[in-house]
């Protein structure tokens, strides 16, 4: 999508998420706060093929969804050469370090815990779409040093 140097990008952004409510939720937030066109999905498998088809500038995932779950469904985008590269965010319940870590270590650029502050989400959008791949790796490489470095 072109724009002009002065006109900000609209960006386009996949919501994944099984609770409806908050599916909406965020969808609103997005609009009225964000320069966002958003689109949904509800569950993993919806949330594959949308990301798929539609190469989104970035996609919201939730954790916990029956049957592909966010863990799964991030696997699934970083091992396909179309959508590796794609911002990817964590939104979840799950607060214990030990997820936060699995779903970093999954391939998520950020993950955040409910509830967000919408400001917050803005930034973690804004932050998972300005890195580049080369940081991506070098992430994803930091994590899996980090726990051998300790031992040492």
């Amino acid at each position: 999508m072109k724009t002009s140097a002065n006109e900000p990008r609209r960006y386009t952004i996949l919501v994944v998420d099984d609770n409806q409510e908050l599916l909406r939720l965020i969808t609103e937030t997005l609009i009225l706060l964000g320069d966002f066109t958003v689109i949904t999905a509800s569950n993993g498998v919806e949330g594959l093929t949308r990301a798929v088809e539609l190469h989104p500038d970035c996609a919201i995932i939730d954790v916990k969804m029956p049957g592909l779950d966010g863990y799964q469904l991030v696997r699934a985008l970083r091992g396909d050469p179309e959508t590796a590269s794609m911002p990817l965010v964590l939104l979840t319940a799950l607060v214990q370090d030990h997820y936060r870590f699995a779903g970093l270590l999954v391939g998520a650029d950020h993950y955040l815990t409910k509830p967000i502050k919408p400001p917050d989400l803005i930034a973690a959008i804004d932050e998972a779409i300005a890195m580049s791949q080369e940081e991506r790796i070098s992430r994803a490489q930091a994590l899996i040093d980090e726990p051998f470095e300790r031992q040492s």
